[in-house]
């Protein structure tokens, strides 16, 4: 009896599964249910032309079995791109959607000028845009938690001309009226804010350096 159910199980999953395999392609034959049309929004005219190019061989694949990975993997070799959606249209449309990453910084890489994207992504691109240039050779996600805490502390990222990264992991920084900060290992948040306070006192207004790197030491230069 036991032998019997047995045998009744594997009849039945090798059905399933020789009908699963037909069905799939008998699918994947249905002109109606490929994909003809992809919608790309969210970056500009040529930005979104160059992703419809790499996405050129999903086009008549079936919307059905297609696999939304597959199109993730096309979609994220693109730098341009932070964040994004794909919505199937049924029968033949694929609408994505893109959330553009922000330019933070310039860096020189290889000769090469590149942008640092907030999605931690070298883009070389052709536009410029006046952004803080890095000196310097920190690694992206160095740069983005320094970032972080610039953004939390009470100086405007905006005013920001240069970074300069040190090989011992520290940073200076200069500010557009040409105001040098250095900056401790430690404690960034506590010397940058301590470092606005004495820029924008106005009995100070002549400062060329404000050095913070020994602790509980305050060093200027007119």
């Amino acid at each position: 009896m036991h032998q019997n159910k047995s045998k009744k199980i594997l009849i039945y999953f090798f059905l399933l599964l020789v009908v699963g395999s037909i069905n799939n392609k008998i699918f994947s034959k249905v002109k109606f249910f490929q994909i003809k049309n992809i919608n790309i929004t969210g970056l500009a005219e040529v930005e979104n032309e160059t992703l419809l190019l790499n996405l050129n061989n999903i086009f008549f694949k079936n919307i059905l079995l297609i696999n939304k990975n597959e199109i993730s993997k096309l979609i994220e070799k693109n730098t341009l791109v932070e964040k994004y959606t794909i919505l199937k249209k049924y029968p033949s449309t694929l609408n994505v959607r893109i959330e553009k990453t922000k330019f933070l910084a310039k860096i020189n890489k290889n000769n090469k000028i590149f942008y640092i994207g907030s999605n931690g992504k070298l883009i070389k691109n052709n536009i410029k845009y006046e952004l803080p240039f890095i000196f310097g050779n920190p690694g992206i996600n160095e740069f983005l938690k320094f970032k972080k805490i610039i953004d939390n502390s009470k100086i405007n990222y905006e005013e920001i001309k240069n970074l300069y990264y040190f090989q011992s992991n520290r940073w200076d920084i200069e500010l557009n009226d040409n105001l040098i900060i250095k900056l401790p290992k430690k404690n960034l948040d506590d010397s940058l804010n301590i470092a606005f306070e004495i820029f924008k006192n106005d009995n100070f207004n002549k400062l060329r350096q404000i050095d913070l790197r020994i602790k509980n030491q305050i060093i200027t230069n007119d």
